[in-house]
């Protein structure tokens, strides 16, 4: 037959044959290319070949079948095809010399280059194939569903089973993951405040609260005039209440409701008929937890406490937001500086500053895994309260102790990193 086609519709058949197996190879490579979450965020939005590409991508194994059905048809009939030209030009030599060039042919401009630019620009080809794939799967419907028949035999001999496509739930370090590639799609605060969200189950309430010895509140046990000072000079709308001391907290008190008693003098009697009832959470609550709580019980501070009962600190609502989106209000009560620069690399910092605060604020890498407290740390680290001049290094952070009393360090002097590795920690 081919004797009486010329030969330049050979050629032409061809190079047709060549771009139909370059389509196939390209288009599978970009189907495959798709990313599934993208994908299924277009096709929501109503895309039209996303759709499509989404319900082709469903069933893997009819969109391969009829890819690689195509493909080797217009493969196989172009190796044919190219024996028929060879033979013709040059008789039984040329066969093998064809063979060669067919191979070249097929390797680069059907296999290589489609894949590659398939690769680079996955949508910009797979969307348009999915619109050709879909009716031709109707079409060869009956074929695909043979050769699947007989390729799923064959990998249940193996013990592989279908299934399903579902897209995989990504962990929250993958989804880490995910953020961090957006790039410039998401704004660095807006990345920062996402990562956050991820990290609430790692944070606990003991990485945010207010310590024991910082807690402002107001002591029944005091005088009237003691009282009514701590409430004005208080920077909070909420004050737990206690006598004696604060392991006997016995209510809150929501400073908006003394506005009815602006006029006349505060009375203990009166404070207690308005406190509500201590909310209390064990120590290591993970961040996500209580935020889940709050929201549930309506509460907005709760008093953390240890497995003996005795109150650790308090947290607060805004303590956990502030995890999210970084510090939104200035803390009145906080005015002394807690890093103060001391030369072009070293900072003298308060001893009682949190370790989590520091790293956010300064973006150094103290370790959290420990004690809150910078004083925590370096305590743990020394076993004793180091006297004044004392250098040690932590992290890669040279520290110097500056101030101490006698049962805690007050203020360090921190250098800049010089090392990136594992620590070193050694006291000089």
């Amino acid at each position: 037959m081919g004797d009486d086609i010329p030969l330049a519709g050979l050629l032409s058949l061809l190079v047709v044959l060549l771009l139909l197996s370059a389509f196939f190879s390209g288009s599978e490579t970009a189907l495959m290319s798709l990313n599934r979450y993208r994908l299924r965020h277009k096709a929501r939005e109503g895309h039209r070949g996303a759709r499509i590409a989404e319900q082709l991508l469903s069933r893997p194994d009819r969109l391969l079948g009829l890819i690689l059905l195509g493909n080797n048809l217009a493969n196989f009939s172009a190796a044919s095809l190219v024996a028929v030209i060879a033979y013709k030009i040059g008789g039984q030599p040329a066969v093998a010399i064809g063979t060669l060039f067919l191979t070249l042919a097929v390797l680069i401009f059907s296999e290589t280059a489609p894949k590659t630019l398939a690769a680079l620009h996955p949508e910009r080809l797979a969307f348009p194939a999915a619109m050709i794939y879909y009716p031709l799967l109707k079409i060869a419907y009956p074929v695909v569903w043979l050769i699947n028949a007989a390729s799923n035999g064959i990998l249940l001999l193996f013990g592989v089973r279908d299934k399903g496509n579902d897209l995989q739930s990504l962990s929250r370090e993958e989804l880490r993951t995910v953020v961090h590639e957006a790039g410039s799609r998401i704004s660095s605060r807006y990345r920062q405040m996402l990562l956050s969200i991820l990290d609430l189950e790692k944070v606990t309430v003991d990485d945010v609260m207010v310590p024991h010895n910082e807690i402002v509140g107001i002591d029944l046990d005091d005088d009237d005039d003691d009282i009514e000072d701590t409430i004005a000079a208080s920077q909070y709308t909420r004050l737990p209440v206690y006598r004696d001391n604060i392991d006997e907290v016995i209510g809150i008190l929501h400073l908006r409701r003394l506005a009815n008693l602006s006029h006349r003098k505060i009375s203990k009697d009166a404070l207690q008929q308005m406190l509500t009832e201590p909310y209390f959470v064990p120590e290591g609550t993970p961040l996500s937890t209580q935020l889940v709580q709050f929201q549930r019980r309506g509460e907005r501070i709760a008093m953390i406490v240890d497995e003996y009962g005795d109150i650790q600190g308090v947290v607060t609502l805004e303590d956990i937001l502030e995890e999210i989106v970084g510090e939104f209000t200035t803390d009145p009560a906080n005015d002394e500086n807690e890093v103060v620069k001391d030369g072009p690399d070293t900072y003298i910092v308060n001893a009682t500053a949190n370790i989590r605060e520091l790293n956010r604020s300064q973006d150094w890498e103290l370790p959290t895994g420990g004690p809150k407290t910078l004083n925590g740390l370096i305590v743990e680290l020394l076993e004793t309260i180091p006297k004044p001049t004392t250098c040690l290094n932590i992290s890669g952070y040279p520290i110097e102790i500056i101030e101490t009393d006698d049962n805690r360090i007050r203020t360090v002097r921190i250098g800049r990193r010089v090392r990136s590795d594992i620590a070193q920690d050694q006291e000089g």
